[in-house]
Parts: C-alpha cells; sequence; structure tokens
C-alpha cells in the first residue's frame, strides 16, 4: 500500500504522519509512507487544504488531521 501525505511540513501533516505509522504498525499492514512537500505536487492532486492523504493513487482525505478510525478503515486488509 503507497500512502503519501500531502503537506508543506506543518504540525497536522507530522501529525498525521505519525498516526498513519501509529495504525499502520499497530494492524501489521506493510504501508510505503512518503511525504509530498512540493506544492506543485500537492496541486496536482486537487488538493486545496493540507493535510492530504493518497493511497495507491486516490485522494482519500484533505483538510485536518484525519480520525483514527478513518485511518484504521483506509488500512483494513482485504478478507
Amino acid at each position: 500500500m503507497d500512502i503519501k501525505v500531502l503537506g508543506t511540513g506543518c504540525a497536522n501533516c507530522r501529525n498525521t504522519i505519525a498516526l498513519i505509522e501509529q495504525v499502520a504498525q499497530a494492524r501489521g499492514v506493510p504501508v510505503s509512507l512518503s511525504k509530498v512537500e512540493d506544492i506543485k505536487d500537492i496541486m496536482s492532486y486537487g488538493v486545496m487544504s493540507t493535510p492530504g492523504v493518497v493511497i495507491d493513487g486516490k485522494v482519500v482525505h484533505a483538510g485536518g488531521i484525519p480520525a483514527r478510525d478513518k485511518i484504521e478503515s483506509w488500512l483494513r486488509i482485504p478478507g
């Protein structure tokens, strides 16, 4: 699972990355987590408010720190 956190480095962006890492580790879900800080790259996803979260190329969240249960729903292993 390829996860990108879109943001320019604000506290909310850092907290979002930390929370995703915690949930992934707790659930034993392998993720590739990266940060996108370039404003042009962020805009290319159509995200106007950060932090944004992109999973496998699809924007799943924009603006504010996502709730833990929302992150858990993203990281469910099918089956």
